[in-house]
């Protein structure tokens, strides 16, 4: 409902905050890549005034892009998309299902004009650990850098060869879904 997102926009502009992040629950499960709806709403979005955009709801990790929004004034702004971060933790089974991202955004206050940059977006891939063990159903999130760093140092507690070639395949999906960092 674009009236309804545009009267809750207009009601956090006039708390007169930094930067307005909005969280989106958009998209269709299961699909890697956006699609033209979530696109134009983040058009919308992003034309009205929000500064930032996490989506879900896809059940996998979607793209992430860094823009360059025009304002009715004619200045520039940054505006930031990520159209899904993928299921932070949950029990599901379909391909990437198990795969999602801890995001970090660095923002810069500029003094002299009060806009708000976004200078770095970086992500730690996580993967959604599943015990195989028929007594215990345990879950673990797992840092999936580091947990290759373990594995390849040969780490007590480290992971097995089995999860370790899944989250050497994971981890490559993942950076080839959502994309290169941006520093």
């Amino acid at each position: 409902d674009k009236t309804l997102m545009k009267k809750q926009i207009e009601l956090a502009k006039k708390e007169e905050p930094d930067l307005i992040c909005v969280s989106m629950h958009w998209g269709i499960e299961y699909q890697t890549k956006a699609n033209k709806e979530q696109e134009n709403l983040a058009d919308f979005l992003f034309e009205n005034g929000v500064d930032v955009i996490l989506g879900n709801h896809s059940h996998v990790p979607q793209q992430m892009e860094k823009r360059k929004i025009k304002l009715d004034d004619g200045t520039t702004k940054d505006g930031f998309v990520i159209y899904s971060l993928g299921n932070f933790m949950a029990n599901q089974n379909k391909q990437y299902t198990q795969d999602s991202a801890i995001l970090n955004i660095g923002f810069t206050k500029h003094a002299d004009t009060g806009k708000m940059s976004i200078d770095t977006v970086t992500y730690t891939p996580t993967y959604m650990f599943k015990s195989t063990s028929k007594s215990t159903q345990s879950f673990k999130i797992l840092d999936i850098e580091q947990e290759i760093k373990l594995y390849e140092a040969k780490a007590d507690g480290a992971v097995s060869k089995s999860t370790y070639n899944t989250l050497v395949a994971e981890l490559k999906n993942i950076r080839r879904i959502i994309g290169d960092e941006i520093k």
